[in-house]
């Protein structure tokens, strides 16, 4: 499975160069030059990682940073010609997970996306509180036992998953899950998401901790105390 990439830049021979260097590593890429676009796709279509560029014009990358902060966890490398430490520590601060320093060696610039990526999804894996969603094996355990899922719960589940705090409402669950073309009811949506529910329930997960619905805007999975 290849792992999708958005890239914001506003020098479109940047976004060529990566394009080229990433699609012989087996990425996917996305290229955009608008970093307000970029809030918006990434609020409709799943990304695995994003490298972002720092000084782009009306929105910056730290202002950018904070708006996918607000609704994502995705994994986030900024790419940047500037070096100082301040400059590190503030962008680690808004929640950047490294920095690829321009000009880049195409083997630093991948490795360091793999090294993230192992980081935050592990080895094609995602294990909350025992809980792990195996991409690879097509597969939930819980403490040990596999939970069966239907294909749609596998897929809702993974998308809650890798967009931890992100509300999503029906529509865009329809649209990211069940594609295009079709048109299952809200009912539908819904009861998907309780036989999910009940299932990990079932296994002994604390899924009430975890996957909220959100009066008026759709479902979310966010821990809560």
């Amino acid at each position: 499975m290849k792992r999708k990439v958005l890239i914001v830049d506003d020098e479109p021979q940047m976004l060529t160069l990566l394009k080229i260097y990433l699609e012989n590593h087996q990425f996917q890429c996305t290229l955009m030059d608008d970093p307000s676009a970029a809030v918006d796709f990434l609020k409709t279509n799943p990304i695995d990682i994003i490298l972002l560029d720092i000084m782009m014009p009306n929105l910056d990358g730290w202002e950018l940073l904070k708006e996918i902060r607000q609704f994502s966890n995705i994994p986030v490398l900024y790419l940047t010609a500037r070096t100082n430490q301040e400059d590190i520590i503030k962008g680690l601060r808004l929640g950047a997970d490294d920095f690829i320093t321009k000009p880049f060696d195409e083997e630093v610039l991948v490795a360091k996306i793999e090294a993230v990526l192992r980081r935050y999804y592990g080895d094609g894996a995602l294990t909350i509180e025992g809980l792990t969603w195996d991409s690879d094996a097509r597969r939930v355990l819980f403490a040990g036992n596999e939970i069966l899922l239907t294909p749609k719960e596998f897929a809702l589940l993974g998308l809650f998953l890798r967009n931890q705090k992100r509300v999503y409402s029906r529509e865009v669950l329809v649209d990211l899950i069940w594609g295009d073309g079709s048109d299952p009811s809200d009912r539908a949506v819904d009861s998907h998401i309780r036989n999910l529910r009940d299932k990990l329930r079932k296994a002994g997960f604390p899924i009430e901790k975890y996957l909220h619905t959100i009066y008026g805007a759709g479902y979310k999975w966010n821990h809560s105390q």
